[in-house]
């Protein structure tokens, strides 16, 4: 989410672009729901429709419009009930389809929820200003990146009560403030690590293997889920099936797989074939 909301900084598009491009992926998401309840397109379409409305916002306008998504998410935590909708044994939400599952779901405690997720997109953005082609700015992501991420991990040592936990913890469910300090931080941590080893990557020839498939993040979601778990709930392999190791091994080998195909890809086609779609759909005159 970090990382888009630096894309869309860099990107400079017009506010009508970006909402029609949300509703691309909300279309596409809702259908992938059908499917994949933890899906996290529909989600970014409305994580979408915030960066349009803090496109033109000032530096000061998105870190304080980060805060506040993250602290009206607190103060709906410590109001509304998290587990109404959940059941938490097969990670079913009951009511989705109805249109009150739906807006608790989406804005309050579905997998991705717009408060306070957002935050990372404003978060993204305001890190695309800054001039992340200075070696002092990258080692600037990794050092203070790092230093809060690890800061944030230490309240929940903290505390020893199960709603306290939920508050000062770094659990993804619920994300609470210092799961939101720490994911920021580490995200920023990470691309200031990727942009100092660029050169070294470049040298290497590897460069653009590793461009490749993040110019198809579309479809290489869509495929990870109807080909690759699809092939592992076909095989069995669903469910604890597996070990810890086997996972990790497994979602390697997709990886490779995925690189492999996004590099032969891009020699035939600068776009994967659901990004040449919302294209299409999008920006007819210029597909």
């Amino acid at each position: 989410m970090v990382l888009a909301g630096v894309g869309l900084a860099l990107a400079r598009a017009p506010s009508g672009l970006i909402l029609r491009r949300a509703a691309f992926l909300f279309v596409i998401g809702m259908a992938n729901m059908v499917i994949f309840e933890a899906d996290i397109l529909h989600y970014y379409a409305l994580y979408f429709v915030v960066g349009a409305a803090f496109l033109t916002a000032p530096d000061r306008g998105l870190l304080l419009g980060a805060g506040a998504f993250v602290a009206i998410f607190l103060a709906m935590l410590l109001v509304l009930d998290y587990d109404r909708g959940w059941d938490w044994e097969n990670y079913h939400y009951t009511d989705f389809w109805t249109l009150e599952g739906f807006l608790r779901h989406t804005f309050f405690n579905g997998w991705h929820p717009v408060f306070p997720w957002a935050a990372f997109l404003l978060f993204g953005m305001w890190l695309g200003r800054r001039r992340l082609d200075r070696r002092g700015a990258q080692w600037a992501l990794v050092l203070a990146g790092g230093g809060v991420a690890a800061l944030a991990a230490l309240p929940a040592t903290w505390v020893a009560h199960p709603d306290l936990r939920a508050v000062f913890g770094t659990a993804p469910i619920p994300p609470g403030p210092f799961y939101m300090l720490g994911g920021a931080g580490s995200a920023a941590a990470l691309i200031g690590a990727t942009l100092l080893a660029k050169p070294w990557l470049t040298r290497l020839g590897v460069a653009g293997w590793l461009a490749a498939p993040g110019r198809q993040t579309l479809t290489l979601y869509v495929a990870h889920i109807l080909l690759g778990m699809g092939i592992m709930e076909a095989m069995g392999w669903m469910d604890g099936a597996l070990t810890s190791p086997q996972v990790f091994w497994g979602s390697l080998a997709f990886c490779a797989l995925a690189v492999l195909y996004a590099t032969g890809w891009a020699r035939l086609s600068r776009r994967g074939p659901l990004e040449q779609l919302m294209r299409v759909v999008t920006e007819p005159r210029r597909a």
